[in-house]
C-alpha cells in the first residue's frame, strides 16, 4: 500500500495546509460542477461512458476558454459500473447559479413577495434581481424591496444587497445590509456564518475598501503558533488538503517507478509534510530508494504560519529521509510563485522531474490582470523543463473573470457547500472552528467579493479552463490510475459520507453532496 494511503500519526501532526479553497470564463454566468446522487443503488460513471457534452466557448485572449455545461454526475447521463456506497438523502444543490438554474427559486419567491403571485414576469428570460422587478423606476423597485426586507431570508438579502451595490443604489444597500446584519452570526448555522463574511465583503466593496481590508487582515494575522493551530483544525475536519497531497503523491510515486534520481518542485511547499509520506513510500521500493531532491517554493504568508524560513522545512524533511535511508537534498526558493524564473528552480541534467501545483495557480495573475500573464508564463516555463509528471490540484469554482453579480452568486454557492462540510466536522459552537473559518476562510471570501484588478488574488477557474491552459502550453493529460481513486476513497472513510469523488475528463473531482469543490489531474 502506498504511504500516502496510510498516514501515520507521528507524521500527520506536522502537516499544515496554507489555503482553504476559495475558474473562469468571462461570461456572465457561473458554472461550477455539480454532483447528483439519487439512490443507494444508483451507479455513476466516468466521462468516458457519457455522450458528448455541449460546450460553451468564451473569449479570453490569448487562451480559449472551454467549459463543459454538463456535470460528470448528471443522472440523465450516468452509466457507470461503480456504485455510490455512501448515499445521503440530504438536500442537494441545484445548478451552480448559471443562467437561471439554482437561484431562480429564490428570485421567483422574491418576485412574488414584491409583485404578487399574479406577476407576469417571465422568469425564463433572466435571473438578475434587477430583472425580477421590472419596474420603470429603480427608486420604485428598491422601495418595494425595502418594504419587505425584514421578511427576506439571509440568502435573499445577500442577493438583494449585491444587486443594490451593483446598481450603485447605496441607500438601499445600506438599509439591506443593516437588516442582514441582524440575521447573520459567525457562530450560527453554515448560511449564517458564510453570510456574515459575505456581508463584510459587500461593505468593503461598497466603500471601495476591499484591498485595504484584505491587506489589514494579512498584517493582523494571529501568531504563527495560533495560525498553525487554526490550519490544523481545518486539516483534520475537512479532507480538502489530504485530497491534494494524497492524490499527488500516488501520481508522482507511480510516474517515478523506474527512476534513480528524482527532483520534485513544489510550488506551495507549506510545512512540506506531504513529502514525508512520499519519502517513506520510496524507501520501501524494491531494489532500494532513489535519490530525492525537493525544491520548495515559498511566500511570506507561509513563512509566517510556519514561524520561520524554508530551512525549517528542509531540516524536517532531511530527518525523515535520514531515518528512511533515502538520499535527500532540499533547495529553498523563497519567492512568490508568480515571480519564479528558471534560475530559481535548480534544474540538473539527469534527474526525473515532477512539478506539483497544489491550490496555487489560481493566485497567479492571468491575461485579465496583467499583460505579462504569469499564469500561462509559468506553465510554459515548466513545460520547457520537460517534466516527467505535473500534478495540478485546484478549486472547482468560477471566479476569475466573471463579472461581480455572477461571481457573487458563484461564491455563495461554492462556500455554502464548504461551510456545510466544515460544520459536519465540529460542533456548532466550537471556538476553534469559528477561529479557523475567520482566519483561514473569511479573507478569501472578502477578496473575491470586494476586490478587483491586481488586488483580487483569489481567481479560480473551472477544470475545463485549466485543461485548455495546460494544453496550449504544450502539456498532454495523463490518465489517473485506479490507485488514485482507491487512495482517496480510503482517506474519505474518516469523513462524512456526504463527500463524493468521481472522474470526469481525466480529472478526479472531490465534492460535498452534489457540488464539486476541487479537482486533481496529472499532465506531462
Amino acid at each position: 500500500m502506498q504511504a500516502s494511503q496510510r498516514p501515520m500519526e507521528k507524521v500527520e501532526q506536522y502537516y499544515s495546509p496554507y489555503y482553504v479553497f476559495n475558474n473562469n470564463s468571462n461570461d456572465t454566468s457561473s458554472s461550477g460542477t455539480q454532483f447528483s446522487f439519487q439512490s443507494q443503488n444508483e451507479q455513476f460513471f466516468t466521462l468516458d461512458s457519457l455522450p458528448a457534452a455541449g460546450y460553451v466557448i468564451y473569449d479570453s485572449p490569448p487562451a480559449v476558454s472551454v467549459s463543459s455545461n454538463w456535470s460528470p454526475f448528471s443522472p440523465q447521463y450516468s452509466q457507470s459500473t461503480i456504485s455510490d456506497q455512501h448515499h445521503s438523502s440530504d438536500n442537494t444543490y441545484g445548478s451552480p447559479l448559471s443562467g437561471c438554474s439554482g437561484v431562480d427559486g429564490v428570485l421567483s419567491e422574491m418576485a412574488n413577495k414584491l409583485l404578487g403571485p399574479e406577476s407576469d414576469i417571465d422568469d425564463s428570460s433572466s435571473c438578475s434581481f434587477n430583472d425580477v422587478v421590472s419596474e420603470p423606476s429603480s427608486l420604485t423597485k428598491w422601495n418595494r424591496v425595502l418594504e419587505i426586507a425584514s421578511s427576506l431570508d439571509v440568502k435573499e438579502l445577500l442577493l438583494a444587497c449585491a444587486e443594490a451595490v451593483s446598481d450603485a443604489y447605496f441607500p438601499a444597500a445600506e438599509v439591506l445590509m443593516n437588516v442582514l446584519e441582524q440575521k447573520v452570526s459567525i457562530s450560527g448555522e453554515p448560511m449564517q456564518r458564510l453570510s456574515a463574511y459575505m456581508l463584510e465583503g459587500i461593505r468593503a466593496r461598497l466603500f471601495s475598501s476591499g484591498s485595504i481590508i484584505y491587506k489589514k487582515l494579512k498584517c493582523k494575522e494571529p501568531t504563527n503558533s495560533e495560525l498553525l493551530s487554526y490550519m490544523q483544525v481545518l486539516y483534520h475536519i475537512c479532507p480538502y488538503y489530504k485530497f491534494a497531497y494524497t492524490s499527488a503523491n500516488v501520481v508522482i510515486d507511480e510516474a517515478m517507478t523506474n527512476e534513480n534520481g528524482i527532483h520534485i518542485i513544489d510550488f506551495q511547499i507549506a510545512q512540506g509534510s506531504q513529502w514525508m509520506f512520499l519519502i517513506q513510500s520510496l524507501a520501501r521500493r524494491p531494489g532500494g530508494p532513489p535519490s530525492v531532491r525537493i525544491t520548495g517554493v515559498d511566500d511570506s504568508q507561509s513563512a509566517h504560519a510556519r514561524g520561520g524560513g524554508l530551512q525549517l522545512v528542509g531540516e524536517k524533511l532531511a530527518k525523515v529521509a535520514e531515518s528512511c535511508r533515502v538520499p535527500f537534498e532540499f533547495n529553498a526558493a523563497a519567492i512568490s510563485g508568480s515571480e519564479v524564473e528558471l534560475e530559481n528552480l535548480y534544474i540538473r541534467h539527469g534527474e526525473a522531474l515532477a512539478v506539483n501545483f497544489p491550490y496555487i495557480l489560481h493566485h497567479m495573475p492571468d491575461e485579465s490582470v496583467s499583460t505579462v500573464n504569469h499564469r500561462d508564463r509559468l506553465l510554459r516555463l515548466v513545460k520547457s523543463l520537460s517534466p516527467k509528471i505535473v500534478t495540478l490540484v485546484e478549486q472547482e469554482s468560477n471566479t476569475n473573470t466573471a463579472a461581480f453579480i455572477p461571481r457573487f452568486r458563484e461564491t455563495l454557492d461554492y462556500y455554502t457547500a464548504m461551510f456545510e462540510s466544515i460544520d459536519a466536522g465540529r460542533p456548532r459552537d466550537d471556538k476553534q472552528r469559528i477561529s479557523a473559518e475567520e482566519h483561514c476562510v473569511a479573507r478569501d471570501v472578502v477578496n473575491i467579493i470586494a476586490c478587483e484588478g491586481a488586488d483580487r488574488v483569489e481567481r479560480h477557474e473551472l477544470f475545463g479552463k485549466w485543461s485548455m491552459r495546460l494544453k496550449m502550453a504544450g502539456f498532454t493529460p495523463c490518465p489517473l490510475s485506479p490507485s488514485v481513486g482507491e487512495a482517496i476513497n480510503d482517506m474519505l472513510k474518516d469523513y462524512s459520507s456526504n463527500y463524493r469523488i468521481a472522474e470526469n475528463k481525466g480529472a478526479l473531482y472531490l465534492g460535498w453532496k452534489n457540488r464539486a469543490l476541487a479537482t486533481t489531474s496529472a499532465w506531462r
